[in-house]
């Protein structure tokens, strides 16, 4: 019975040594599982409390750098601010000068075209026939003649009556002294603008120089006129005016002495140009005679006052005369009285007579003279009058 209870003592201390392996085990187990279980927990945790430091710490970098690169960029961004509104401005500007730009190259070509439209107006009018040709070229005249400062049926007129031939010049101008001088406007430019439409150099010289001839054959016409012996007061020479100075270069071109020639024959070749220059001279001429005659009449003016200051100066002397004669006749006054009257009145001082009035005062004598007037005289001989100034002449021009 005890072996017995021995052995069931041991089996069950086994058992219970097994039971307890077993809980110590499991235990173990488990603490080692909880271990690594928060093993990981912890270093989840540490992981995370490192990333929001982390965090923490780049946002705050993040914000600093910000801070200090706005700091720094604020400048920069005024003066980009600035630089965007110049040049905002400067494309205003340039898109409104463009415009402006535009709109005047578009008036230009407006211009052009209407020019080049009035231009082939005029070709077409001027190739109808030598009568438009004409009456143009005596507008041209009248314009040249009105720039130059001269007026019409004052100082020029158109289709004058010739004094004798009956001819009518185109224009006559006035001259000093009453003459005038003849300028005919009539010229043919048809072989002129021949030559302009002409498509080849052959065609073209040739109409240069018909035109050329029809210059030279006009130039003859006029001279054989002979207008200065039409008007009783002309120079010998005829004025032949060319609407342009192109048309007389294209005529030289071929005739190189065609000056020569017209003033051989006594035509003066003008465009407008010399013939304004010629008219100014006239001008001119008209100044000097102007001057001259004002001139005349300040002279005789001169004269007239001289006379009259003569006169009056004449009548001064016969004042002065009359002065000196009135003085001399006081002065016998004074001495008559006091020899005759008031020595006796002085008596009564002397007798003691009783008299209310004041003593006798002297009465003095006018010693003075009167200042003789320079004398005047003229000579009507001498166009220039004489003054006479104390015996010694003296010749005053007016």
């Amino acid at each position: 019975m005890n072996s017995v209870s021995i052995l069931d003592l041991i089996l069950l201390a086994l058992a219970v040594g097994a039971i307890a392996w077993a809980v110590f085990e499991r235990l173990r187990s488990e603490r080692w599982k909880a271990k690594a279980e928060f093993g990981q927990t912890g270093a989840q945790a540490v992981k995370e409390q490192a990333a929001l430091t982390a965090n923490s710490v780049a946002d705050e970098l993040i914000k600093r750098a910000s801070d200090t690169f706005e700091a720094q960029i604020k400048p920069l961004s005024s003066k980009l601010a600035e630089f965007e509104a110049t040049v905002a401005a400067a494309e205003k500007a340039r898109a409104e000068d463009s415009g402006g730009l535009k709109t005047q190259i578009r008036h230009l070509l407006e211009a052009s075209s209407a020019t080049q439209e009035e231009a082939r107006k005029l070709s077409t009018a001027l190739r109808r026939g030598t009568g438009v040709q004409g009456r143009w070229g005596e507008q041209v005249l009248r314009n040249v003649l009105e720039l130059a400062g001269m007026k019409a049926q004052r100082d020029f007129q158109e289709q004058l009556q010739a004094d004798t031939g009956g001819l009518r010049p185109d224009v006559t101008v006035r001259l000093a002294g009453g003459a005038v001088f003849v300028i005919d406007a009539k010229c043919s430019l048809s072989a002129y603008l021949e030559a302009q439409e002409a498509t080849d150099d052959i065609a073209r010289a040739a109409a240069y120089q018909r035109h050329a001839a029809s210059v030279k054959t006009h130039m003859q016409s006029l001279s054989n006129k002979a207008y200065w012996d039409q008007f009783d007061a002309a120079p010998e020479f005829v004025a032949m005016f060319i609407p342009g100075d192109a048309f007389l270069a294209a005529a030289q071109d071929h005739i190189p002495d065609l000056h020569i020639q017209a003033m051989n024959q006594k035509v003066i070749l003008v465009t407008p140009s010399s013939l304004f220059a010629l008219c100014k001279a006239v001008i001119y001429g008209w100044r000097a005679q102007e001057q001259q005659v004002n001139a005349r009449k300040i002279a005789e003016l001169g004269r007239e006052l001289y006379k009259r200051i003569s006169v009056m100066g004449s009548h001064v002397a016969s004042v002065g005369k009359s002065l000196e004669s009135t003085v001399a006749h006081f002065n016998k006054f004074v001495g008559s009285l006091e020899t005759q009257v008031l020595v006796q009145a002085r008596r009564f001082e002397d007798l003691s007579a009783d008299h209310p009035a004041a003593p006798v005062a002297e009465l003095p004598v006018i010693e003075g003279t009167v200042r003789p007037v320079t004398r005047l005289a003229i000579e009507t001989s001498d166009p220039a009058p004489v003054l006479t100034l104390g015996g010694a002449a003296h010749t005053s021009a007016p």
